[in-house]
């Protein structure tokens, strides 16, 4: 029986169907959609007691653990492919079917699967070597390669590279990693309830947010302009403030503003913060007129 080559598919790659459905709750909180059945999904197929779940966790560890030597990171991806093992295969499957069945269901596939994954050829790699621990014949050339650029990922390089091109791609995955950690974040305080009505401020922030995932310097002015005008807005609001403790958490809070504005990179944090202050001048409009 002649070796066969394993196919990668984006629409069963268990770490893509994650990634997907965590940016298009951002995509759905900025179209004001309050309900957003990515969250849904996520919440049904990727906890911690589904085989999809127990997978996405496996790809997450060779997504994002960094070592200085081969041989440590091939030992984490041997250990990696023996906890896979112990995953069941058939639930595995049925999951999987039912998710996407469900996002068809909901989303134009064309236009969810139609997104730029960075570090595509790492995910791809990751689904080979999993898929070929249940294929009987598979062909022994791809499956060194595909552990080589996982193996490869594990020990890139942090420092920055000199050169500019290098320079920009670096910032522009930095950035998209932040976008996911505020997707999630988002999530959460969805869950939460702190977020149930976005404002007009917070969804143009969101918007700015995510069309300059490339363009730091156009973000870090955005956030800049921004921190000065909810400082003038809390200024103005002060004065009629009448609880004495009240009075003194604000003129704290005024203070803090200026960590909004600290570092040439916007971070997730600093977003989330942002929004966070959108909502308390809603707040205080409220309580004060």
């Amino acid at each position: 029986m002649m070796a066969q080559r394993v196919k990668h598919s984006k629409i069963k790659n268990t770490g893509i169907l994650f990634e997907l459905l965590s940016r298009q709750i951002t995509v759905d909180v900025m179209n004001n959609n309050d309900k957003s059945k990515s969250v849904e999904l996520l919440k049904k197929f990727f906890n911690e007691k589904t085989e999809l779940g127990k997978e996405n966790q496996l790809y997450q560890v060779l997504l994002k653990e960094n070592y200085n030597s081969s041989h440590r990171a091939e030992k984490l991806l041997d250990v990696v492919l023996k906890s896979r093992e112990k995953l069941q295969n058939k639930k595995l499957r049925n999951e999987k079917y039912n998710l996407i069945k469900e996002i068809k269901e909901n989303y134009k596939v064309e236009d969810f699967f139609n997104v730029r994954i960075p570090n595509f050829k790492v995910y791809a790699s990751i689904y080979k070597k999993f898929l070929t621990e249940t294929t009987p014949v598979f062909d022994p050339v791809d499956e060194v390669d595909s552990t080589f650029s996982i193996v490869e990922h594990i020990t890139r390089n942090k420092v920055k590279p000199k050169n500019t091109d290098s320079k920009v791609i670096s910032e522009f995955k930095k950035e998209d990693k932040d976008l996911r950690l505020l997707s999630y974040q988002l999530m959460v305080d969805n869950f939460n309830g702190k977020y149930k009505n976005l404002n007009s401020m917070q969804r143009n922030l969101l918007k700015e947010y995510v069309n300059n995932i490339s363009n730091t310097n156009s973000l870090r002015e955005f956030i800049n302009t921004e921190v000065v005008k909810i400082k003038q807005i809390l200024n103005k609001i002060l004065p009629r403030v009448t609880d004495n403790i009240t009075k003194i958490k604000l003129t704290e809070a005024i203070k803090q503003t200026t960590n909004l504005s600290k570092g040439k990179i916007v971070k997730d944090k600093q977003v989330v913060a942002l929004m966070r202050y959108y909502e308390l001048i809603k707040e205080l409009h409220n309580v004060t007129g």
